[in-house]
This record gives C-alpha cells, sequence and structure tokens, in this order.
C-alpha cells in the first residue's frame, strides 16, 4: 500500500468531512446570525449558564486566542456578556444575556434542519458520532 496516496489518508475525508458539514450548518445558521464556532460557544453557555473562557477552550477543544474574537463578537451582539472574576482578574467569565437565553429557543429547530440539510438518519449520525467519539478520546492526552 502506498501510504503517501491521498485515497489511503485516514485524515482526509475527516478534514472533508468537517468541512462538508461545516458547509451544511451555514445556510441554517445563517438564520440566527451566528457562524459554526458561535454556534458552539452558544451551545456550552446554554448548557452550563456561565463558564469561564477556559472551561468553554477545554469543553470546545479551542485556544484562548481563538475564543476571544468569537466571545468579543457575541458580546458585541449583546448575546453574551463577559466579566472578570471578583476574586480572581485573570478569570474572565462568560455568561448568557437574555438575547442569548432567548435564542435558544430560536435555535432548538437547527439540530433536525441539519440532520434533514444531510438525509441521514438519527441512527447514522449516532453512529457517526459515536466513531468520532471513540477516535478523539483515545488521541486526549
Amino acid at each position: 500500500m502506498d501510504y503517501l496516496k491521498l485515497e489511503n489518508q485516514a485524515c482526509f475525508p475527516i478534514y472533508a468531512l468537517s468541512r462538508v458539514l461545516t458547509a451544511h450548518y451555514k445556510p441554517i445558521l445563517d438564520e440566527v446570525e451566528l457562524t459554526y464556532p458561535q454556534y458552539l460557544v452558544m451551545m456550552v453557555l446554554w448548557e452550563h449558564k456561565q463558564l469561564s473562557v477556559k472551561e468553554i477552550g477545554e469543553k470546545l477543544l479551542l485556544d484562548s486566542g481563538t475564543l476571544t474574537p468569537l466571545l468579543k463578537k457575541l458580546a458585541s451582539k449583546k448575546m453574551i456578556l463577559r466579566e472578570r472574576s471578583k476574586t480572581d482578574e485573570r478569570i474572565v467569565k462568560v455568561s448568557l444575556t437574555d438575547i442569548g437565553l432567548q435564542l435558544k429557543n430560536k435555535a432548538s429547530s437547527i439540530p433536525e434542519a441539519f440532520k434533514c440539510s444531510l438525509g441521514l438518519t438519527t441512527e447514522e449520525i449516532t453512529s457517526l458520532r459515536t466513531s468520532i467519539n471513540t477516535i478523539l478520546n483515545k488521541t486526549k492526552k
């Protein structure tokens, strides 16, 4: 087997799939005026209400240099509030505003719209997620 052929690479189909999936999200997320990374941040905050920048980064596997512009943009849209911790000013806490909370209702249709755009069943999506999570969990340091 020629391991330097693109068709023999494990990473390329994952990379290509990531781009395709993100492209499927774009028209759906345009309706709620979010990019895919912003949507990820909002989902984490809808689940946890308030987190530090570090905690958001850990959950999304993103560093603060990547998160900071995302958070600034969401704050400029008045969806989140960023505040320094009163006990440790190195820590920035991020919480939802009323606008951010209200967006959750509007966004509740996104997962189903995404699934329909792909033409996949719930079982197929679950199987894909399980396989990907298995690899992610094996490669975490």
